[in-house]
């Protein structure tokens, strides 16, 4: 058996820290190749060493559990970071510098023109190194370092443009939002350090069995129950989950490159792996696996409603992800972990593939992001259009794409699974199938095929949204020079500025990390499939009672290799939904655009509650913050300054003050008054001492 090498393995966190203290710290000093230089090969190191120990976990069969060093100890009690390295660790930091690699690379073309150039990729080099700390822990506490620090980077690159209004508001959204999961989340690590007296996974598991037998206090629920529902909602939070994913399509307003990093393999798959990794103590719950269908299956469905209706082409793709995030939830409740797994990895790439394409889209477009102004672009970037296309046939689980063989599974899970909550959830995920297909597709028609509405756009720009153009931050010069091109085209040949709308294909820095997250995004899952979900890859990582929870046993007697499953799943139901959902985004937008202005004419009641994102934001902002705003006023102006310094510190000031002016009469200064009242206490103390005696 291969063995691993902690000091090794510290190398895979380190190298991206390295990068990112020196693009961040002396980025003026080594310039902007320099800084770019040094946080690549940060996560390439990261990535050659992570590979290596993905194939000896694979197919050496190796294994690490190893503390590195302790922190704190009191008593019995250890505070330590190490590392757990398996089948599921393994695949995270392959899946995690993977893509981080691919965005690194295509941040060079991306952010080419930005001011900021050096502190993003410190930002997302820390990014890295944050979620690999996260999912390389074999302890609560590194775990919760790692939550954290991801959470705390994301709000650095959310609002990386801090000049920029819409920005502001949406970091402090998404950091505010994932307090109050990271609220659930500590609740639940403290429960576990209460009664299980431990930090370590290992040991936690170990008593995982006594731990079910014990009552929350004061009331009949079953503390297991509490404490998994506590770190559920640190896992909905982090992961966008009803109805905490309100941060997520507000996050759009960073960069296009930190939207692929953070809603493809690193921050919101965080949740997912957890759940994951604490299988040994979800499966002792039943309650906490319903809530978990249940919240997946709202997510799944009802943000997958709400990408019909975007027009932005960043926010379809993050609505894609909020209900992709749904689904690997629910797969988690049917006690298919490893099926949640599975479509974590196949998503992290077609999902990260759609994001880049999009980013390229935008730099075509000279970043307009409205897809009712593109329209024809197959022609002017072919490599953007294929690579776009294989991301968005993965999406709708086309036959042997790696997005089919996940969606699959997870459609079938949910319907082999007992749990009550399962029927909800079956039917939320079949009928996702088609509504993704149609959103998906309504794009990928609106922007690479049918009329060219770049030309005269018929849409003005959707400021709000809007990557550069309307960032004061930014450098403006790449716009100054497509303007000064549209100055020349409309003199040397009148042709009214259309050519400063001409679309082009993106430069190689862009283009090539498409060229390769397609490729997985193609084979990956027919790959994978079997060792992932029917071997012993994950045997070590992931527990399942397979007798109260028995959905993967029925999955594996239903497989018959990877072959076999996409012959058969053209006569399923999921593939004739996703078929009718792309017939008829292709009816709705490219041969008859008519109906769907018919439909949203009719529906204008539905169609206004789901741009208003069914009023969650309404409700955040002007029921809960607004209460909010009352508590700490009233807290402000009846506790603080009424109670603590009106009665507390003014109050007793006051009452001194009264007491000594009292006293202060006594004080005259003449001897025979002092002499009297001597007089009169001696004689006060010898008639209390008679009666006293008498």
């Amino acid at each position: 058996m291969s063995t691993l090498s902690a000091s090794t393995l510290l190398v895979v966190p380190l190298a991206p820290l390295a990068g990112a203290v020196l693009a961040g710290f002396f980025g003026k000093t080594i310039g902007r190749r320099g800084s770019h230089v040094v946080t690549i090969l940060g996560v390439l190191i990261a990535f050659i060493i992570s590979a290596m120990t993905l194939k000896a976990v694979a197919v050496d069969g190796a294994r690490l559990n190893e503390t590195l060093y302790t922190w704190m100890t009191l008593g019995d009690f250890k505070m330590e970071v190490g590392f757990l390295i398996d089948g599921l660790t393994a695949m995270m930091m392959v899946v995690v510098t993977f893509v981080s690699l691919m965005v690194h690379i295509y941040t060079i073309g991306y952010m080419e023109e930005d001011p900021g150039y050096q502190r993003f990729f410190s930002y997302i080099s820390l990014f890295t190194f944050s979620m690999l700390m996260l999912v390389m822990s074999n302890n609560f506490l590194q775990l919760f370092f790692g939550w954290e620090a991801v959470g705390l980077v994301s709000y650095l690159l959310i609002g990386f443009w801090y000049k920029k209004p819409t920005a502001i508001f949406a970091n402090m959204k998404a950091f505010l939002v994932n307090r109050v999961g990271d609220f659930g989340f500590i609740l639940g690590i403290g429960l576990i350090a209460a009664y299980a007296g431990t930090l370590d996974y290992a040991e936690t598991f170990a008593k995982a069995g006594e731990y079910a037998n014990l009552g929350f206090p004061g009331t009949e629920w079953q503390l297991i129950t509490v404490t998994c529902i506590c770190l559920f909602i640190g896992a909905m939070g982090k992961s966008a989950q009803f109805p905490l994913h309100v941060w997520l399509p507000d996050s759009m307003e960073g960069p296009t490159p930190i939207s692929a990093l953070i809603h493809a393999a690193t921050m919101v798959t965080a949740g997912i792996f957890m759940v994951a990794r604490m299988s040994p103590l979800f499966e002792l719950s039943d309650t906490a696996l319903n809530f978990i269908l249940v919240i997946g299956s709202i997510t799944a469905l009802f943000m997958g409603f709400l990408g019909i209706i975007q027009n932005d082409i960043k926010r379809v793709v993050a609505y894609s992800t909020l209900s992709q995030l749904g689904y690997m939830t629910v797969a988690l409740g049917a006690s298919a972990y490893s099926v949640a797994v599975f479509h974590l990895m196949t998503h992290a790439f077609f999902k990260a593939l759609l994001f880049l394409g999009a980013g390229s889209v935008i730099i075509g477009m000279h970043h307009d992001q409205d897809i009712r102004n593109m329209g024809g672009l197959r022609k002017y970037m072919p490599i953007t259009w294929i690579t776009s296309l294989l991301g968005s046939l993965a999406l709708i689980g086309t036959p042997f794409f790696s997005g089919f063989y996940s969606k699959d599974s997870i459609i079938e899970a949910v319907h082999a699974s007992h749990l009550p909550a399962a029927h909800l959830a079956y039917y939320a995920v079949v009928i996702g199938v088609f509504v993704t297909a149609f959103y998906s597709f309504r794009m990928y028609f609106l922007v690479f095929h049918g009329k060219e509405n770049f030309h005269h756009k018929p849409f003005p720009p959707e400021a709000a949204h809007d990557d550069h153009a309307h960032d004061d931050h930014a450098d403006h010069g790449a716009h100054a020079d497509h303007g000064a091109h549209a100055k020349d085209a409309a003199k040397d040949d009148g042709h009214d500025h259309a050519h400063a709308h001409t679309p082009h294909e993106s430069p190689w820095v862009v283009t090539v990390p498409l060229l390769l997250l397609a490729l997985p995004s193609v084979v990956i899952g027919y790959l994978t499939i079997g060792p992932m979900l029917h071997g012993d890859f994950f045997k070590d990582s992931i527990l399942v009672n397979t007798h109260l929870h028995p959905a993967m046993e029925e999955l594996a007697k239903e497989f018959h290799g990877a072959v076999a499953m996409g012959m058969h799943s053209f006569t399923t139901l999921p593939f004739i939904l996703a078929l009718a959902g792309v017939v008829t985004a292709y009816v709705f937008y490219m041969v008859a655009p008519s109906i769907p202005a018919t439909i949203a004419r009719v529906l204008a009641p539905v169609i206004k509650v789901m741009e208003n994102k069914y009023y969650f934001d309404w409700f955040n902002e002007k029921v809960l913050a607004a209460g909010a705003r009352l508590l700490g006023r009233g807290l402000w102006k009846g506790g603080d300054e009424a109670i603590i310094d009106g009665i507390a510190i003014n109050g007793s000031a006051k009452l001194i003050d009264m007491i000594s002016s009292v006293v202060r009469l006594g004080q005259t200064g003449y001897i025979y008054h002092y002499a009297l009242v001597m007089l009169v206490g001696v004689v006060a103390l010898m008639t209390w001492f008679v009666l006293l005696h008498a």
